[in-house]
């Protein structure tokens, strides 16, 4: 009788199946695999110079193949570590080994960064909005890991760290692409279980750059500009960003439904396509609906298929018609303009935050300025009402 055939040996099937049986064991630590390497993941204690100083999950790298050996001797030290910390005697001094600066071929840091790319777009929330994936890629992470690249090919003697400072330290200081970078290349270092050497402070926070009022058109000058605009379709668009502050690409994903059926509040709805996915937004001034015409849905014939382009091409559309009319400012201008003017009317920080597709925290960071003000002019006006009434009674 012929013996049975043996099922292929599955990596990603078996990690599943020994990481199930250490669950029902009790056990919290995990096998998982990162690149070619596999290592551990659970609460850990502190690392030696760490400034943390309570247990918190940690990745522990054992520098083993992603082989049936290999999977062996990775449950093997789980149980060793698993036993060790229930005793509180584990060391993280025999570990430490696989986490040195790698000094990386060209070719293998192109072959890391390729799979880092696979892993970015097989993340189960990016890939329910794969325009939007594809769009962060391409303008947040993919142009700095090719200078990443281009630096590691000239000072190939450099460690892998060096490489990380000196790409960040390629842009200027404190400007949106040093924050960019910085962002990009601390995730791809966290992907390689490597820690990013300490960057000037102003690069960690993270968030947008503080918008200039010089920047930011008055409502007179955007009803001006609008004029300017031949074309109704763009009008349109033009109208549509200053009224609803939208992203550039935006306009060409939204429903205009409550627009055109006379809805008297005429709410919008930017679609899930979006980068920041699906949300209503109300119009900042009102009175533009009508002045700009905006029940009248018309939009440029632009592609906006997005399988032959992406939304940043689409949003780039929008900046060169801009510049095509001559037009005094950008249209982020119109979207600062529309956030400020929102603050000014006493709109709640976080409602204006929800209608702009992005957190309070980016909200508050980005218009501290101006929000800030309203809130010492608020204070300032409840007071002096207060002692108003105190010196009436009195």
């Amino acid at each position: 009788m012929p013996r049975s055939r043996r099922p292929p040996f599955e990596i990603a099937t078996a990690i599943a199946q020994a990481n199930e049986r250490f669950r029902m064991a009790g056990l919290r630590l995990r096998i998982e695999q990162r690149g070619d390497c596999l290592g551990l993941r659970g609460q850990l204690p502190p690392k030696p110079g760490s400034d943390r100083q309570r247990p918190h999950q940690q990745r522990l790298s054992l520098g083993l193949p992603p082989t049936e050996a290999g999977l062996r001797e990775a449950e093997r030290q789980l149980k060793i570590v698993a036993g060790q910390l229930l005793q509180d005697s584990f060391d993280w001094t025999p570990y430490l080994v696989w986490s040195r600066e790698p000094r990386l071929k060209s070719e293998d840091l192109a072959a890391a960064i390729w799979q880092f790319e696979q892993q970015f777009f097989q993340d189960p929330q990016r890939s329910q909005r794969p325009a939007s994936t594809e769009t962060t890629w391409r303008s947040a992470y993919q142009p700095y890991l090719r200078r990443l690249q281009a630096i590691a090919q000239q000072q190939p003697q450099r460690s892998l760290s060096e490489q990380l400072q000196l790409t960040v330290a390629s842009y200027p200081t404190q400007s949106r692409s040093a924050q960019l970078c910085t962002t990009a290349l601390k995730a791809f270092a966290a992907w390689l279980d490597l820690d990013l050497p300490e960057l000037p402070r102003p690069l960690l926070r993270g968030g947008s750059l503080p918008v200039q009022p010089r920047q930011l058109p008055s409502d007179a000058a955007i009803e001006q500009a609008f004029l300017q605009i031949p074309n109704p379709a763009w009008r349109f668009v033009f109208g549509i960003m200053a009224t609803y502050g939208l992203r550039n690409h935006e306009v060409f994903f939204a429903d205009y439904s409550g627009l055109s059926h006379g809805d008297p509040e005429a709410v919008i709805r930017v679609l899930a396509t979006t980068k920041t996915g699906e949300h209503d937004v109300w119009p900042f001034l009102p009175d533009w609906v009508e002045q700009f015409e905006l029940r009248q849905i018309q939009l440029p014939a632009i592609t906006t298929d997005l399988n032959q382009t992406t939304l940043q091409r689409i949003g780039q559309r929008v900046t060169q018609q801009f510049r095509r009319y001559g037009l005094p400012f950008s249209p982020y201008d119109l979207r600062h303009a529309w956030a400020v003017r929102a603050i000014h009317l006493g709109l709640p920080d976080a409602v204006a935050a929800k209608m702009m597709g992005h957190s309070i925290a980016i909200h508050t960071r980005t218009y501290q300025r101006w929000i800030g003000r309203r809130d010492q002019q608020r204070a300032v006006a409840e007071t002096l009402a207060r002692w108003r009434d105190r010196s009436a009674t009195a």
